[in-house]
């Protein structure tokens, strides 16, 4: 719209110059010479007035451009005052440098915020011109981890810690790839990447370096402490029922020693409890060295045992503490013949668990019911159920029960379940859990 104005208004004007010239033209060929003098005039007079216009808003023009060059774009230019086209063009100059600041306000509240996010972060990071050496930007995690102050070249590097130097500055790593470098006579491992980028005709390296000495100790220190949690977990499971049948027996043998008339001793019954804690303890010692390495187990110790031999064993071992809880316990099976080709120690571990996970669900019920039963589908694969009519488990925390070290529990330690999934997956068969809040659990092992 303003160029369209000053193109009106120099097209007048300089129309008006030109029958000005006509008739300087005109009147000196019919010899009015006087006249033909004063339209001379006054076309000398028009034309340095155009002469003036031009010259007053190109020097505006200028004065804008040099505001420009030298980034300049604080200037006001006045919209008050001057002919109406000036006032225009100042305007639209005026909105220019609002823009650019705007525009220039936000770069800077974005390179502000990314350069706060990159000082908070723990790993170290540094960008340097590759011909002069000159650092462009630096975090001090990088700093920290070099054990060097703020420098301005990387030359700086190269004269305090000249192997440094070499293996992070001067050497290519487009690729992560693992330093050990040495930092106050300490090595620290240190995981590096880097890349060269191009701002307009310089180029640049960016190096990202992370100390992965403490993470890798962090690690370490967490995993022993879970290690720890667990295999106590793990034991306490098989060491409760073991010290409650323990106690049963000790309680019959202590009857029959102080009153040999009024009590007697059933053998069958000491057998059979002997035996199960034997069995028992044999498979924790199993269970310990089993779980050191196994993530390492690739055969297990097979055997072909029938179901209800396993679930005897089970029901002699955990029958006595479920008393003690009035928790009522079944066994169903069938098939008299049904056969299952398991480790028996790990599979028994797993059982236990499960019906641990039962009892506890089940405490707060009138009549707490666990029922173990067997069959085989019809896909010739066998099922082991265990059913309670417990609390129930929470819809929304149903995916995430097998998460290891995930517990709801305030003294679990959440990898009961995790561990019980990896020995039947060792056993090339499934555990699927389904449940209902408020109605029981039905956790299934399949074997294929």
């Amino acid at each position: 719209m303003t160029y369209k104005r000053h193109s009106l208004y120099l097209l007048g004007r300089v129309l008006i110059l030109v029958l000005l010239l006509l008739c300087t033209a005109y009147f000196w060929n019919e010899d009015q010479r006087y006249i033909a003098a004063g339209a001379a005039l006054l076309s000398l007079f028009w034309f340095l007035k155009i002469h003036s216009f031009l010259s007053r808003r190109f020097t505006e023009i200028e004065d804008f451009f040099e505001a420009v060059k030298y980034r300049d774009f604080s200037r006001r230019f006045r919209e008050d005052s001057g002919p109406k086209d000036l006032r225009r063009l100042h305007k639209g100059f005026n909105e220019v440098n609002r823009v650019v600041r705007e525009i220039n306000t936000k770069k800077e509240i974005q390179y502000l915020y990314l350069q706060k996010i990159l000082e908070l972060v723990d790993v170290g990071i540094i960008a340097f011109n590759l011909d002069s050496g000159e650092v462009l930007w630096a975090n001090d995690s990088i700093k920290n981890t070099l054990n060097f102050p703020s420098f301005k070249k990387v030359s700086f590097v190269a004269r305090r810690k000249p192997e440094i130097y070499q293996e992070v500055f001067l050497a290519s790593h487009p690729e992560p790839e693992t330093l050990t470098l040495e930092i106050n006579k300490e090595r620290i491992k240190v995981l590096i990447s880097d890349s060269i980028f191009k701002i307009e005709d310089a180029s640049y390296k960016l190096i990202v370096l992370q100390n992965i000495d403490e993470t890798l100790n962090q690690n370490e220190s967490e995993a022993w402490k879970k290690l720890l949690s667990v295999m106590t977990h793990e034991i306490m499971n098989s060491i409760a029922p073991i010290s409650s049948l323990a106690d049963s027996l000790h309680q019959q043998i202590r009857g029959a020693i102080q009153g040999p008339d009024s009590a007697s001793l059933d053998m069958e019954d000491m057998d059979m409890g002997i035996a199960s804690i034997r069995n028992r303890s044999e498979g924790l010692m199993k269970f310990a060295k089993t779980y050191r390495s196994l993530n390492k187990v690739t055969q297990l110790n097979l055997e072909v045992v029938k179901i209800n031999q396993l679930f005897e064993s089970i029901e002699s071992l955990m029958l006595p503490s479920l008393k003690e809880k009035n928790v009522a316990i079944e066994f169903i099976n069938d098939n008299q013949d049904l056969e299952i080709n398991i480790d028996t120690y790990l599979i028994e571990q797993v059982i236990i668990n499960i019906i641990l996970n039962a009892v506890e669900a089940s405490l707060q019920i009138k009549h707490p019911r666990i029922i173990i039963s067997a069959e085989k589908n019809a896909s010739e694969n066998i099922a082991i159920k265990i059913t309670d009519n417990g609390t129930g488990i929470p819809e929304e925390i149903l995916d995430t029960i097998f998460v290891p070290f995930f517990t709801t529990k305030k003294t679990g330690s959440g990898i009961g379940l995790s561990l019980s999934k990896q020995i039947m997956l060792l056993h090339k068969g499934k555990i699927n859990i389904h449940s209902l809040e408020g109605k029981g659990t039905v956790v299934s092992l399949l074997f294929s």
